[in-house]
């Protein structure tokens, strides 16, 4: 009698979890976005605003006119270097989420060009603050590939302790050996000269960097798709373990990986400084290489996705800035970011469920 009652009571279909399917159906990520703006709405809302006005603002502010439009390409570029960097290193599961500090450690490096050699002219310091910038960012993410090749220390844990440590070492120069003795106790080093500036188009702060990121994304897109280290990224990313019995080294891809990651970072650091503020300064970075962490999520690390996700995210940026109008904090694109990425990674585990029929 019991065994019929349950018969009767089983539904006929299950959630089966899969938690090696992947998946990659974009309507699932617009929807995060969607979610993300309505619960963003939510709290906007509670706090006595409408929140359509709100949203409105800040598509205006971003892309509602030719200054917006320039800002928000601006506030792209270090974006889309830095969500190349991390989307290379993801393509192989090395989750590196220390674009943040290979990005402090690229402005670093590019700045010491002027502050050592100040006298190079335009052809001979841009170049060296270029190669001084990728280097120093590559150096930085080879640190954490070092111990994860070596010695199975996740990470994690070292890209993220490295931001701090390259965070707190960009404080120690511009309050420091590098302060301007003219900045009036301003935490920063002295206004680069023209040689050492990026050119920009026209009056706006559009700058060289934008080139070099479209340059990047190219890059990127070709030797996914049509090389033999491409192909080998990709088998990595698949399955590891087959990779390896295809007699691929691993490690030393990681290695490979992370220095080219961190390099990227470490160019979006070098076109900041050189394009966008002429000084290394204290609080440089607003947070671009965490960013970039949402930037490459939402684009399934897809070159053209990139670009699309950069420019969204840098929008919220510059769009963030024009709500304080309305009273409302810059914040809420903080707000926004990460409310994207909870139901960005929310929709790809609840994809992970198939539903089967009971047998």
């Amino acid at each position: 009698m019991k065994e019929l009652a349950a018969k009767r009571m089983r539904l006929p279909y299950r959630l089966d979890y899969d938690p090696s399917k992947k998946i990659n159906v974009w309507w699932m990520t617009i929807a995060s976005v969607l979610f993300a703006l309505a619960i963003c709405g939510i709290f906007i809302a509670a706090n006595g605003m409408n929140p359509f006005p709100v949203y409105k603002k800040l598509l205006s502010g971003a892309f509602g006119s030719s200054f917006g439009l320039t800002e928000t390409l601006v506030k792209s570029i270090p974006l889309l270097l830095c969500g190349l960097g991390v989307s290379i290193a993801y393509r192989i599961s090395v989750w590196n989420i220390g674009a943040e500090g290979q990005f402090a450690a690229g402005a670093i490096a590019a700045t010491s060009v002027t502050i050592y050699f100040p006298d190079l002219p335009i052809y001979l310091s841009i170049p060296l603050m270029i190669v001084f910038g990728i280097a120093a960012g590559g150096f930085w993410g080879l640190l954490t590939a070092i111990p994860r090749t070596y010695f199975q220390v996740n990470e994690l844990i070292t890209s993220l302790m490295l931001n701090y440590v390259a965070l707190l070492a960009l404080n120690y120069f511009v309050f420091g050996p590098w302060k301007d003795p003219k900045g009036f106790n301003f935490p920063g080093t002295p206004m680069f000269n023209e040689a050492q500036t990026l050119p920009v188009l026209g009056d706006t702060r559009l700058h060289l960097g934008l080139l070099f990121a479209i340059v990047v994304v190219l890059l990127y897109a070709f030797t996914i798709r049509y090389t033999r280290w491409g192909y080998e990224l990709r088998l990595i990313g698949a399955n590891a373990e087959a990779a390896k019995n295809a007699g691929i080294r691993i490690s030393r891809h990681i290695l490979i990986v992370m220095v080219i990651s961190g390099g990227l970072a470490g160019l979006a650091g070098m076109s900041e400084v050189s394009g966008v503020t002429h000084r290394l300064m204290y609080g440089i970075s607003p947070g671009y290489g965490y960013t970039a962490i949402i930037v490459a999520w939402l684009a399934k690390l897809n070159p053209i996705g990139l670009v699309v996700s950069s420019f969204l995210f840098g929008g919220l940026i510059v769009g963030g800035y024009s709500v304080q109008t309305l009273g409302l904090p810059s914040s809420i694109s903080n707000m926004l970011q990460g409310a994207i990425l909870f139901f960005l990674i929310a929709s790809d585990t609840i994809g992970k469920f198939r539903l089967r029929r009971n047998d």
